[in-house]
């Protein structure tokens, strides 16, 4: 039998999530996702994020731009954890020269991509966790959890709207954007 902590609630076997999870949804979205995390043991953590990431293709099933930009380390992706969601725009190449030519092209046509996106955050230099640089134009999204189904169509209309606006925008200034 595993025990779990969960703010305070010690759960014996597996039966009593379900009043947990029951008690959990009367509470605020942003205190759900909070407990939802420690909830779960590690296997169990992965074999929901596989559901979310199979559900979201079986949902939306499409073929999306992400990596094949035909500009090497130029690529949309989506992020999805236990508090928020994001739709970026990584610039990863390792020339700075290159990575900023490319960041300052898309930058020029911000009144644009606002367009297409709506309201966005942009870093010229974002640093990830394993301490690489890259230039990074995201939308995201708070109060949503790759561990909350109940969550789950929410994130995917978000992943739809704001990763067709991307892709919309870069299909009409591909050119503009790859002559660097």
């Amino acid at each position: 039998m595993h025990i779990f902590w969960l703010g305070g609630w010690e759960m014996g076997a597996r039966s009593d999530y379900n009043d947990v999870i029951t008690s959990l949804f009367r509470l605020p979205a942003s205190k759900q996702n909070t407990y939802f995390c420690s909830m779960f043991s590690k296997q169990e953590a992965q074999q929901l994020k596989k559901e979310f990431w199979t559900a979201f293709g079986k949902s939306f099933p499409r073929k999306w731009i992400l990596y094949d930009t035909k500009v090497k380390d130029l690529s949309f992706k989506f992020y999805a954890d236990n508090k928020k969601v994001e739709v970026s725009l990584d610039i990863e190449m390792k020339d700075e020269v290159f990575r900023n030519a490319y960041y300052e092209k898309i930058w020029s046509l911000e009144d644009i991509l606002k367009d297409f996106i709506g309201d966005f955050t942009k870093e010229e230099y974002f640093t990830l966790e394993n301490g690489k640089v890259i230039a990074k134009i995201w939308v995201e999204k708070h109060g949503v959890s790759i561990f909350n189904k109940n969550t789950w169509q929410e994130i995917f209309e978000f992943f739809v709207e704001k990763m067709d606006g991307f892709e919309r925008f870069y299909y009409e200034y591909e050119d503009f954007i790859k002559d660097v």
